[in-house]
């Protein structure tokens, strides 16, 4: 699967001066346009509670409706915006959200769940000296797979991996390559960068 970030605002390179509101507060807003479908009373009213760490595999008539999994913005924890409502973009501290691209029928990892880590993809390591990740340890819960197409899988909300940025250099261009980890993952393709991976700047001023 290859793999999308939000906030997506202008290309791959999210830039802000921490003491000018006005240049995250688009960041922000998009997170919080993004996330609003992943509200928890709206996940309760939509869909169900799922047995975590085995997939959620649905018998029945092909036509018929599949259940969704409830993925809560409250799992975000510190990037879900419940208690910090600028995801960290106003401490220099963005949460990222890393969200993979459905594929029919798919069981990604096959049965260990699919992890995320992020490196410095050019440049001097130390410049990313701390990212912590939410849920958990940074995993897709097999819960949300296999997924069975929008015409009958019609409340279906991806799973989400949140990157808590809380250790960037300053005032500098930083290039960050996140990648997914699990068996059957392509991620070293280099004619597609979002093959099992994306990469993208992170640029935070004072």
């Amino acid at each position: 699967p290859g793999v999308m970030i939000r906030p997506y605002l202008n290309g791959f390179t999210i830039a802000f001066n921490v003491s000018q509101p006005s240049t995250w507060q688009p960041y922000v807003d998009s997170m919080n346009q993004f996330l609003a479908a992943y509200d928890d009373k709206v996940q309760e009213e939509k869909n169900i509670e799922c047995v975590s760490g085995q997939y959620f595999i649905q018998g029945g008539n092909e036509s018929e409706e599949k259940k969704a999994c409830q993925f809560k913005r409250s799992l975000l924890q510190n990037c879900s915006g419940i208690e910090d409502p600028t995801f960290g973009y106003s401490k220099g501290q963005p949460c990222i959200l890393l969200k993979m691209n459905r594929i029919i029928g798919y069981r990604p990892g096959a049965g260990v769940p699919v992890s995320v880590d992020c490196k410095v993809q050019k440049g001097n390591e130390s410049d990313l000296r701390s990212v912590d990740f939410y849920p958990g340890n940074g995993t897709f819960d097999l819960m949300y797979y296999p997924y069975y197409g929008k015409i009958t899988h019609v409340n279906y909300t991806s799973p989400l991996v949140a990157m808590h940025f809380t250790d960037v250099k300053k005032n500098y261009l930083v290039h960050i390559q996140c990648s997914l980890n699990g068996k059957g993952i392509i991620n070293d393709v280099n004619s597609d960068r979002f093959l099992g991976r994306i990469i993208f700047t992170l640029s935070i001023g004072k």
